[in-house]
């Protein structure tokens, strides 16, 4: 199982064929009326935006929520990034706190990777840059 996932071309075809029949059993689970499964009960996700999203974001959070994670959302807007904190003192602050999984969206390409070197968590890119983008 992956630990990451920072590039759609990191999947193998198994793995790929995996997610998606995944997505598909979770989008069928909409018209129910508990939406919810324990799998991440007792786990952190963050959302780590360092830009705007409405869909990607919420399209994130959904997920996690609906799999009983517990989700912090972090927009860099109004936040010590302002005041030239650095993604890495971001991480690890974050990190300080016994997050499980950082959902990153940032407008450099290649910031889930080095995320990815600094943390323990699980690291899943939510876009950066022109070089990976969720959809």
């Amino acid at each position: 199982m992956l630990k990451h996932l920072l590039s759609a071309a990191d999947l193998d075809a198994d793995t790929a064929t995996l997610i998606l029949d995944t997505a598909a059993e979770m989008a069928s689970m909409s018209g129910r009326e508990v939406k919810k499964l324990p799998t991440l009960r007792g786990r952190t996700v963050v959302n780590l935006f360092y830009e705007d999203s409405t869909r990607t974001r919420i399209s994130f959070e959904t997920a996690a929520k609906r799999l009983s994670a517990d989700v912090i959302n972090f927009s860099a807007k109004g936040s010590s990034v302002n005041k030239g904190e650095s993604l890495k003192d971001t991480a690890l602050t974050l990190q300080a706190m016994g997050v499980d999984a950082v959902v990153v969206r940032h407008p450099a390409s290649g910031a889930p990777h080095t995320l990815s070197q600094w943390v323990p968590s699980s690291v899943l890119n939510a876009g950066d840059g022109t070089h990976e983008h969720p959809t």
